[in-house]
């Protein structure tokens, strides 16, 4: 069966030094300190290790083909959204990141699907870069922050991004970052395990109260992890909408039943539970296999999950690619 692994993260091999260039610090270089290891370096300051796989696409292929993924949709790594630069400058990182990502799905187009980055404070520059990656590099849609800045995403200002959005067909998947807390999670890899999944129920919260679903009915949005903390608690959210509407209905008077069916989730939640949860919450036809490959809080054998549940075929089917080709827009053509 065909499979398609909405949910991947990749980086160019070598990296400029922006903040030589930008003249201030807080940008990601890489430290090839090894052979097929990079350190991931904010200035001086160690982040992540990363390998090979995370920029090498041969690699990838080779993992693929071992775990019969037929497709990876690959998006950026969340650390270099740059949303906290000075606008122009992370336009040229997102103009150069997405360059290189066209590149890698221009060498292997039936490999890898391709999602933009973009200067998300500065929403014009976003979509003129946006139009750029449709338009003109091929790629399918954009990845996007859980908020932007001081900015949740149902904020005024990006209004005009989601018209811009909906209007030239980019897909959206929203992945956490910058995590909510994270000031009290220093120990125990807590902005992992905890920020994570509150960024992600933050902004389909945000998004939903906001009305964003119902001014911009034709956007396709998946949310990474399984939607993070939504599912678990939406018992207590619609309860919420319920009891205290003068609080929650003020810039949206639907309630929140009325959304679930309209965006995606990625199926990374390593729980069978869980999985059937999600199909039972937002429908089959809106969960899409995600393994947050190359990384380890990610599905380690890609698709595993979603084998081992006694599903029938038909049902496997969307959630290995129907569900994923609907999002990309690729059941359309």
């Amino acid at each position: 069966m065909k499979i398609i692994d909405i949910h991947t993260h990749i980086i160019p091999e070598n990296l400029p030094r922006w903040a030589d260039k930008f003249g201030y610090d807080g940008f990601i270089s890489l430290d090839h300190h090894a052979d097929c290891r990079a350190k991931m370096m904010i200035d001086n300051r160690f982040f992540r290790e990363i390998e090979s796989n995370c920029w090498d696409s041969n690699k990838r292929i080779e993992e693929m083909d071992h775990h019969n993924i037929h497709l990876q949709v690959l998006s950026t790594i969340p650390v270099l959204f740059s949303y906290w630069a000075k606008p122009r400058d992370a336009y040229d990182v997102s103009r150069f990141l997405n360059d290189h990502m066209s590149d890698v799905v221009r060498r292997n187009p039936d490999r890898f699907i391709g999602l933009g980055t973009l200067p998300m404070q500065s929403p014009d520059l976003a979509i003129r870069e946006m139009e750029r990656c449709v338009n003109e590099l091929g790629l399918a849609g954009i990845e996007i922050g859980s908020h932007i800045n001081d900015w949740n995403l149902e904020n005024n200002a990006l209004h005009e991004f989601y018209a811009a959005a909906e209007e030239l067909g980019a897909c959206l998947f929203v992945h956490p970052w910058d995590m909510v807390g994270k000031e009290k999670m220093s120990k125990y890899w807590l902005p992992w395990l905890v920020g994570m999944p509150a960024e992600t129920s933050l902004a389909i919260c945000s998004m939903i109260f906001g009305g964003i679903f119902e001014k911009f009915p034709k956007l396709r949005v998946a949310f990474a992890h399984g939607g993070g903390a939504f599912p678990g608690s939406y018992g207590r959210i619609k309860h919420g909408f319920e009891v205290r509407p003068d609080l929650m209905a003020v810039d949206n008077a639907n309630h929140p039943d009325h959304y679930l069916g309209k965006f995606w989730v990625d199926s990374l939640v390593h729980d069978e539970d869980m999985l059937f949860k999600l199909i039972a919450l937002f429908g089959i036809d809106k969960v899409a296999l995600g393994s947050d490959y190359p990384f380890p809080l990610g599905e380690l054998n890609p698709g595993q999950l979603i084998s081992k549940t006694g599903l029938d075929e038909d049902e496997k089917s969307w959630l290995n690619y129907r569900s994923a080709e609907s999002w990309l827009g690729l059941d359309a053509i």
